[in-house]
């Protein structure tokens, strides 16, 4: 199986009724997390405790594109989908651009990643 990156609209459906590809992924160790995913995540708690639970979850989770060319190579593929009409946001980039480089696959509930695997190599899981 390949490496899953899970978006945060996942992350978030998964903590309220749970997915079985993401508790595979997570038991395989197969579970990419984005460090974008885990300041979205962080920045809707508002609880301290809750915080606390959350970040020790997703320390446990290997991390992707934390390297600088990572991010050289997000700011050219949001330069390439912007050139093809479609303009996102450096955390969609970011996080589309973990999964290509880990070719691997990101699960998400957004629509925008609809539109990006329509221009790229990008492998969804809905």
């Amino acid at each position: 199986m390949s490496a899953l990156v899970v978006d945060t609209s996942s992350f978030i459906s998964y903590f309220k009724v749970g997915n079985e590809t993401i508790d595979d992924a997570l038991k395989e160790g197969r579970a990419y997390l984005s460090p974008i995913v885990a300041a979205e995540l962080l920045s809707g708690i508002r609880s301290k405790s809750e915080q606390s639970l959350m970040k020790d979850f997703l320390e446990d989770l290997p991390l992707c594109g934390n390297e600088i060319e990572s991010w050289f190579k997000t700011g050219l593929l949001r330069s390439k989908l912007y050139s093809k009409g479609l303009s996102v946001s450096i955390a969609d980039a970011h996080i589309c651009q973990c999964a290509l480089e880990l070719r691997g696959h990101l699960i998400t509930e957004d629509k925008i990643f609809l539109k990006i695997a329509k221009i790229t190599e990008l492998k969804l899981i809905r």
